[in-house]
């Protein structure tokens, strides 16, 4: 046996069958035992799964006409998989060179090319954002980024990125990686030619010749280069999908129809390219309703990644509606994404579509989104905006509002004028007819991504003036303001209904004076006239304060007697409520809400600024000890703010700053107490001057325009206080409001008097709107309304005005003292922050890192180290905090008064409502046509013939 098996021929026999054996049993273990394993990981590895987007839902108004809708673009793909790599090179340069000739936007090479020379596009990048900024081209992002934090005195203990995030949040964004230390576009670069194993530091041109001698990029060597990088374009695309070369590269990601055409009809010159038809949202009536529109974006935030990615599977890639209905309603608008199926090579590249059912698999298909249906009427929404923003240029230059129901002559210039808008609500259903915000923006802007030089020309010149003119910003919903005089029907109607006779006559006086203090009529003021005797309905004709004086105090004051009934500004609040003043209107897109002004509203805010007022003055008052640690100085503060409700005698007050630990001079506390006491408890009470503020619509009240409008609604229908509503219909699903029985809060017909008020404003011989409406064909209901605006403009440059007027309202100090306090206060808050920052992230109770992270936004958020916030804190401090805000604020221009116009029509029969605002507007009548304009476009009106000549 052994002599056999140490056989040399024996022995080669039993290694081959060993070997066949193993080989079997491994053949036998994959194809049987693991068989249906391997075959699932093949199918795996060469079908792939890809995504089909769903049709966006179009969004139509009440009569169908089409909002928004989702139209073809074309767009240019290539599929490298399917080009014979001999065809590759002559197909990247015809397509090159087609695409030119069509004058299409196209994929790039990162090197370029430009008369001979080679330049790295990332290279133009940072040269281009060195010079728009100011920076010297051979600065560094070091260089860059220190010279930034020096400007703004960060602290210097504060990290990179602490420092990075901060001037982030104050909008000072550097295209700067803080943990490399480089420009993002240097990053980008360095990725880019590691890529091709090419050093970091390579010169454009090396770096083009060593990518263009590839062999796997099949470049004849006599071609020259710009050829080459024609080819490099494509080919650069491709290595860039790695093992995704199966999904089609877009190169060009919107192509004209007529190109698409010429494409397909060449189909042959260009194999491997396809026309995708893929939805882009489009707005056919450009900036027509935008505010209620809204726009499309791509998603960014971590809430909409949540929401939309997270919990709805959207691609990341996706856009979705940001604001307005298209925000709102993005998840009925969105439907449903699909997928399909197709295979690829070992090399990721397409190969072809599969037959599905062989493989057991099967596609999925998108399902297109709801279709929206707008309460909104398209053609009375153009002739809204139309004559609101007429009316705003007329009246920026005192002309003439041209109209064929009359003319209208604004006479008084009111160059401030930027801003307004306008609301149209039927008055029997809630449904917002029309709503104009101006300025307005094209929303089509938004729909393949918005350029930051639209972006730009979208924010308002001067951010620091809250009346200046922000396209983007929805005035008629988030502009929360004072009403004027067309809230006196409120006070009218509180009155009477506490046992006021409307028709009971009182005289105006002129004014009435309260200590120091005069509360006049608007035409006192401007005439030195008086109205006379008035009653409810005379009062609304004229708008004649004094009368509203009298009946929201219950008190006579021309004869100083009692009138027969009580009120009280809780009461006259309280009927506020039943208008719905005090809640949001229900319009399906967001709202402002602030609610109505009432005592304990203002106790809160003369609280908040006395609070401020200490922080600021507490070194002139307190201790070294006490000022400089934060939290004991603030315990301090509230300690103080709460004694308010008791409003201490001055004596009293004096004791307890004392043992508060307030300055040993007892001359210096003396001054504080009279502060504390005369500047702030006592303004804390409620007055009468605020009960004849709030009578007029002026004081704390604040409300937005479609707030104003469902008011007035409710005055027009007798008191049905109805839900707004700007969407019809979602799907197949009509949105139902305001159904059921209702009943009317007015149960006495107090409204009716108020209606018949509102007439003789637009019919009566002294009305304030009979200039428009005397002759008009419809009888209309109207309310002027003129409302003071507090403040003072600020300036464009604050740091500009403070230097050009220090001698004026500070003679006594220098410029330099208050640029080098300015300097030291911006380190001192700088220093503040850093310890903010530092304390956030390194406290471990997430409760306290909350509060601490939400105390370092409110100071990032008014913006702490602003340098004329600085300066302006340097010359109070300097003046020994003599002056004031109000000293310092002396040379700035005046607001102009808000002007309202409210109105409803048919009279004996009304349908609906318009509300008209215009911030610095100036006199209530101005958006009278505007209003006109709309009632002879909803009741389709027939235009006079002129008079024969």
């Amino acid at each position: 046996m052994l002599k056999h098996i140490f056989n040399r021929k024996n022995q080669i026999i039993i290694f081959f069958v060993i070997v066949f054996t193993l080989l079997g049993y491994r053949l036998y273990d994959l194809t049987i035992i693991q068989g249906a394993m391997y075959y699932d990981k093949s199918i795996n590895n060469r079908i792939k799964q890809i995504e089909t987007y769903a049709k966006r839902g179009d969004i139509y108004d009440r009569n169908g006409e089409i909002l928004a809708t989702s139209n073809v673009g074309f767009v240019l793909k290539l599929n490298s998989g399917v080009i014979p790599a001999e065809s590759f090179t002559h197909l990247a340069i015809n397509l090159y060179d087609f695409l030119e000739s069509e004058d299409e936007s196209h994929i790039e090479f990162p090197i370029i090319i430009d008369q001979g020379e080679f330049r790295y596009v990332y290279d133009d990048n940072i040269k281009k954002w060195k010079e728009s900024n100011g920076y010297d081209l051979s600065m560094t992002a070091s260089d860059i980024f220190k010279e930034v934090r020096s400007r703004n005195y960060l602290d210097t203990s504060l990290s990179d990125y602490e420092a990075f995030k901060i001037l982030y949040n104050q909008g000072k964004y550097m295209p700067i990686s803080t943990s490399k230390m480089k420009f993002l576009d240097e990053i980008y670069k360095g990725t880019f030619l590691k890529m091709y194993g090419i050093d970091e530091n390579a010169p454009a041109e090396e770096a083009f010749a060593i990518i263009r001698s590839r062999n796997d990029f099949k470049i004849p060597k006599d071609m020259s280069d710009e050829d080459a990088y024609k080819i490099l374009v494509f080919r650069h695309a491709i290595k860039e999908k790695g093992y995704y070369k199966y999904e089609p590269i877009v190169i060009a990601p919107s192509v004209k129809h007529e190109t698409a055409v010429k494409i397909q009809e060449k189909g042959y010159e260009f194999p491997g390219t396809s026309i995708s038809y893929e939805s882009i949202r489009t707005y056919p009536n450009g900036s027509t309703a935008a505010h209620i529109l809204g726009y499309m974006g791509k998603i960014s935030s971590e809430a909409e990644t949540e929401k939309y990615v997270t919990q709805n599977k959207y691609n990341p890639n996706q856009v979705i509606g940001k604001v307005g209905i298209e925000g709102n309603y993005e998840l009925n608008l969105h439907g449903e994404n699909g997928y399909k199926y197709i295979e690829v090579d070992v090399y990721g590249k397409y190969v072809e579509d599969i037959d599905e059912k062989a493989y057991g698999l099967e596609s999925k298909k998108a399902t297109s989104g709801d279709d929206l249906y707008l309460t909104v009427d398209l053609e009375l929404q153009k002739t809204l905006e139309e004559s609101l923003e007429k009316a705003l240029k007329e009246i920026q230059k005192g002309g003439k509002f041209e109209s064929p129901w009359g003319d209208y002559n604004y006479g008084e210039a009111f160059p401030q004028a930027e801003t307004g808008a306008a609301v149209v609500v039927n008055v029997n259903t809630g449904e917002i007819l029309a709503m104009a915000s101006y300025p307005s923006y094209d929303i089509n802007l938004f729909s393949t991504g918005i350029s930051q030089e639209d972006w730009n020309s979208l924010n308002p010149v001067n951010t620091r003036n809250p009346l200046a003119a922000r396209p983007l910003f929805n005035s008629a919903t988030m502009m929360a303001i004072q009403p004027g005089s067309i809230y006196k029907m409120i006070t009218g109607f509180a009155a009477m209904e506490q046992g006021l006779d409307p028709y009971q006559k009182l005289y105006d006086n002129g004014y009435v004076e309260i200590g120091n203090q005069r509360y006049a009529c608007w035409l006192w003021n401007d005439y030195r006239a008086k109205h006379g005797l008035v009653d409810m309905i005379r009062a609304l004709e004229v708008s004649c304060n004094y009368y509203f004086f009298d009946v929201a105090t219950g008190k006579d004051f021309y004869k100083n007697k009692p009138l027969n009934y009580t009120i009280t500004p809780q009461i006259i609040v309280d009927e506020s409520k039943k208008f719905g003043l005090d809640e949001p209107t229900g319009i399906e897109i967001a709202e402002s809400s602030f609610g109505i002004p009432d005592p304990d509203k203002k106790k809160r805010t003369i609280k908040i600024l006395l609070s401020r007022h200490l922080k600021n003055i507490a070194k002139n008052y307190f201790e070294e000890d006490i000022v400089k640690d934060s939290e004991k100085l603030q315990a301090v503060i509230d300690e103080i703010v709460s004694w308010a409700d008791e409003n201490p005698s001055r004596g009293t007050l004096i004791k307890k700053l004392i043992e508060l630990g307030s300055n040993s001079d007892y001359y210096v506390t003396e001054n504080l107490a009279d502060i504390i006491k005369y500047d702030y408890f006592n303004l804390m009470k409620w007055y009468e001057g605020d009960t004849f503020n709030l009578s007029i619509g002026q004081g704390d009240h604040t409300y937005t325009p479609v707030q104003m409008a469902r008011y007035v609604a409710t005055l027009a229908n007798g008191g049905y206080l109805k839900e707004l509503s700007v969407v019809k219909k979602v799907g197949n699903e009509s949105i139902v409001k305001n159904q059921g029985e209702q009943v009317s809060f007015d149960t006495h017909g107090y409204i009716d008097v108020l209606q018949q008020g509102m007439l003789s404003a637009a019919k009566g011989s002294e009305g304030t709107a009979r200039k428009i409406f005397g002759k008009f064909p419809i009888d209309v209901a109207a309310k002027t309304g003129t409302a003071e605006k507090e403040g003072l403009i600020p300036p464009l440059d604050e740091i500009q005005y403070l230097t050009e007027y220090l001698s004026a309202f500070a003679p006594g100090i220098a410029l330099e003292d208050v640029e080098k306090r300015t300097v030291e206060i911006i380190k001192e808050r700088s220093e503040e922050l850093s310890k903010l920052e530092k304390a956030k992230n390194e406290e471990v109770d997430e409760a306290k890192k909350i509060e601490k992270e939400e105390k370092l936004n409110l100071l990032i958020a008014r913006d702490y180290l602003n340098k004329g916030d600085a300066m302006r804190a340097a010359i109070k401090e300097l003046s020994g905090d003599t002056l004031t805000n109000e000293d310092i604020n002396q040379y700035r221009l005046p607001y102009d008064n808000y002007s309202w116009f409210a109105t409803f029509a048919p009279y004996d029969n009304p349908e609906i409502a318009v509300v008209v605002v215009i911030p610095q507007g100036g006199h209530g009548a101005y958006g009278a046509p505007v209003a006109r304009d709309v009632y002879a476009k909803y009741f389709n009106l027939t235009i006079p013939e002129e008079p024969e000549k």
